[in-house]
C-alpha cells in the first residue's frame, strides 16, 4: 500500500481528494500546514506528497524547497496543487523541485493519472536505489577480492610485489633506516624442467616456510617473482649489523628440501640495499637490492652482495651506455674497420677481418672493449652484427669491382647472432643485396657458440656451408680447447688465439700447443690463421711450423677501408 501525504490549510480539500481516490488502495495522511508536513515526514514515510501552493506562513513553494533540500526526501515525488494557472507560477513550482502539478478544481481522472504516474516513477527510483545498493556491495566485494589478489601471492600466501611497493611507500614517509634483502633461487628452472611445475610450486612453498623462520619482529616477507623473495627490514642500523642475519638466511639453504619424496638442494643469491645508501623512493630501494642480487649471481651460487654508491655509479654509467648504443644504432654511428689477413709465405693480403667500431659524435672512436660486452648483454649485438656484415660485404664487392678479385672477407658472429632464428635469412638477404659471392665470405664463430648446443651448431654450420659460405673457428684454445671436437664440426679454417701466439718460445708449452694445433688442422684439411702476430720472431716461428695465414700489428692494425694500402703494396710495419 502506498502512503500519500496531503498538505493543505483547508481540511475540506483533503476530504475532496480522499473522495476522488476512494477507489484506490492508498493510505492517506493530512497535514494542515508546511511545518506540520515536514515534522511528520519521518513518521508517515510518504511515497507521494500532494502539496497546496497557497498556504499561510510557509507557502507550498517554500515547503517544496525545504523537503527537496533534505537528502532522505529529495527523491519523494511532489505534486503541486494550485488554483493559479499562470506560467510564472508553474515555472516557480518546477524551480522549487516539484515533480508535477495539478490545477484546482481537481479532476478525478487527472488526479488518478498523475498520482499513478508519480507513484510508478517513485517505485522505479526505489528499485533502482536497491539495485545500486546491491551493485555497490558487489563492487566493494569484488574490489576487496582483487585487492587480495594483488596484495597476496596465491601460492605462498606471502605479500606480493604490489603489496611490498605499497608498504615501502608508507615506510619511506615514516622515517627510520629500512633495508631490502632480495633473494633469487639459483637455477630454479632446472627443477621445473626435471620434475614439472607441480613439484616446483611445492618447492617454492617450502622455501617460503623456511624463509619465514628468519623474519624479525615487524619485518615483512614477500614473493616478488617466480623464484624471487624479498625481506623488508625495519630499523637497520648498518649493513654490517645485518651480516650475521644474512649468514643465517644463507645457511638455511644448506639442508635439502623434502618435496615429492625427493631431497632437492637449492641455493640462493642475495642482494641487500639500505635506504640510507640509496636515498630515494621505495621502488628505487627495491631496484637497488635487485641490482645487488644480480651482482651476487655473477660471482656464482650462494653469494650475497651489499649495494654501494660505486655500484650505483657503475649502473648509471651502464644505463647511459645502453641508451647511447641504442641511439648509435639508430643514427648509424657503427662503422667497420678492416685488418688484413696475410699469407705468411709471400706476405700478400688474401683477405680481411671486419671489426666493428663506434664513432661517437662527441667522444670519437670508443674502445671496442667498452661497448661490445654491453652489446652482447643487451642483445643489440644481433642488429649491430647485421650492420657490420652488410658494410663488410658491400666493401668487399667494391674491392672486387676494382680488380682485387681474390680477396675474402671474414665477419665475426657472436653467440647471440649464431643462435638467432633469422641468421640464415639475414645472411642470404645481405648477399643478395650486395651481390657478393658466398664463396668469398667467411663467418667466424667462437668455440662457446658451437658448444652451447652442438646438435644445432652442426646443423646450422652445415646449412651455411651448403650455401658455399666458409666457416672459421675463432679464438681457438680459449674455450673448450679440445682438439677432439674439431672433426665433428663442418669448418674450413681454425684461428689460433693471440694468447698462444704472444707467448710463443721454442720448447715452451704455448709453442707446443700451436705446433699441435697446426699439425692436427693440416691432417683434417683445415687452413690455419694465427692472430695477434706482433714481432718478426713470432712470424718466423709460425712460418717454421707451417702456419699458412696470420694477422696482427706486425703487418697492419685495423683501418678504415680508405686507408688500406692495396695499391701501394704491402710492407711489414717496423
Amino acid at each position: 500500500m502506498f502512503s500519500l501525504l496531503i498538505v493543505d490549510d483547508e481540511p475540506d480539500n483533503f476530504d475532496v481528494i480522499e473522495t476522488l481516490l476512494i477507489e484506490e488502495d492508498y493510505d492517506l495522511h493530512y497535514a494542515a500546514n508546511g511545518t506540520e508536513a515536514i515534522s511528520v515526514l519521518p513518521i508517515i514515510q510518504p511515497d507521494l506528497i500532494l502539496l497546496d501552493v497557497m498556504m499561510p506562513v510557509l507557502d507550498g513553494i517554500e515547503v517544496c524547497k525545504r523537503i527537496k533540500a533534505m537528502a532522505e526526501w529529495a527523491r519523494t515525488p511532489i505534486i503541486m496543487v494550485t488554483a493559479l494557472s499562470s506560467k510564472d507560477t508553474l515555472a516557480e513550482c518546477l524551480a522549487a523541485g516539484a515533480d508535477d502539478f495539478i490545477a484546482k478544481p481537481v479532476s478525478r481522472l487527472e488526479l488518478m493519472a498523475r498520482v499513478r504516474s508519480m507513484l510508478r516513477i517513485h517505485q522505479q527510483y526505489q528499485q533502482l536505489t536497491v539495485f545500486n545498493t546491491q551493485l555497490e556491495a558487489m563492487v566493494e566485494e569484488r574490489t576487496a577480492q582483487l585487492e587480495t589478489l594483488l596484495n597476496v601471492d596465491s601460492l605462498t600466501q606471502l605479500g606480493s610485489r604490489v603489496y611490498l611497493l605499497d608498504t615501502l611507500a608508507e615506510t619511506s614517509r615514516s622515517g627510520g633506516n629500512h633495508a631490502i634483502a632480495y633473494l633469487d633461487c639459483d637455477q630454479f628452472k632446472l627443477v621445473n624442467g626435471a620434475f614439472g611445475y607441480g613439484v616446483g610450486n611445492e618447492l617454492l612453498q617450502s622455501i617460503a616456510q623456511r624463509l619465514k623462520q628468519h623474519l624479525r619482529r615487524g619485518d615483512l616477507l614477500c614473493r616478488v617473482g617466480e623464484d624471487e623473495f624479498c625481506f623488508l627490514l625495519h630499523h637497520v642500523p648498518s649493513a654490517d649489523g645485518l651480516i650475521p642475519w644474512i649468514d643465517e638466511v644463507m645457511a638455511g639453504f644448506l639442508k635439502p628440501f623434502q618435496v615429492a619424496n625427493c631431497d632437492i638442494f637449492m641455493s640462493v643469491c642475495l642482494g641487500l640495499a639500505l635506504e640510507d645508501e640509496v636515498g630515494a623512493s621505495g621502488e628505487a630501494l627495491l631496484q637497488a637490492a635487485d641490482m645487488a642480487m644480480y651482482k651476487a649471481k655473477l660471482r656464482g651460487k650462494g653469494c650475497y652482495q651489499i649495494f654501494n654508491c660505486a655500484m650505483k655509479a657503475a649502473t648509471l654509467k651502464r644505463l647511459t651506455l645502453e641508451t647511447d648504443l641504442q641511439r648509435a644504432l639508430e643514427e648509424q654511428e657503427f662503422i667497420t674497420y678492416y685488418q688484413p689477413i696475410i699469407r705468411l709465405t709471400t706476405q700478400e693480403i688474401v683477405g680481411f677481418e671486419a671489426l666493428v667500431r663506434w664513432r661517437h659524435p662527441e667522444r670519437g672512436l670508443v674502445s671496442p672493449g667498452e661497448f661490445i660486452p654491453c652489446l652482447e648483454e643487451t642483445g643489440l649485438v644481433v642488429q649491430v652484427g647485421l650492420v657490420v656484415l652488410e658494410q663488410a660485404c658491400q666493401q668487399l664487392q667494391e674491392w672486387h669491382q676494382q680488380g682485387y678479385v681474390g680477396l675474402m672477407m671474414s665477419v665475426n658472429l657472436s653467440v647471440r647472432q649464431f643462435g638467432s632464428a633469422t641468421l640464415l635469412a639475414d645472411v642470404e638477404k645481405v648477399l643478395a643485396k650486395t651481390g657478393v659471392n658466398p664463396w668469398d665470405l667467411k663467418l667466424e664463430i667462437t668455440e662457446s657458440a658451437l658448444m652451447e648446443n652442438t646438435t644445432m651448431a652442426i646443423a646450422l654450420t652445415e646449412e651455411l656451408r651448403s650455401r658455399q659460405i666458409h666457416i672459421s673457428l675463432d679464438d681457438f684454445g680459449t674455450g673448450y680447447s679440445s682438439l677432439g671436437y674439431l672433426h665433428r664440426f663442418p669448418i674450413d679454417t681454425l684461428k689460433i688465439d693471440r694468447s698462444f701466439v704472444n707467448q710463443m718460445q721454442p720448447g715452451n708449452r704455448n709453442y707446443q700447443m700451436v705446433q699441435t694445433i697446426i699439425a692436427l688442422s693440416h691432417q683434417l684439411g683445415l687452413a690455419v690463421v694465427a692472430e695477434g702476430i706482433e714481432t718478426p720472431e713470432q712470424l718466423k716461428y709460425l712460418q717454421e711450423l707451417g702456419c699458412e695465414f696470420g694477422q696482427g700489428y706486425l703487418f697492419c692494425k685495423p683501418l678504415p677501408a680508405s686507408e688500406i694500402p692495396l695499391d701501394s703494396g704491402f710492407m711489414i710495419l717496423p
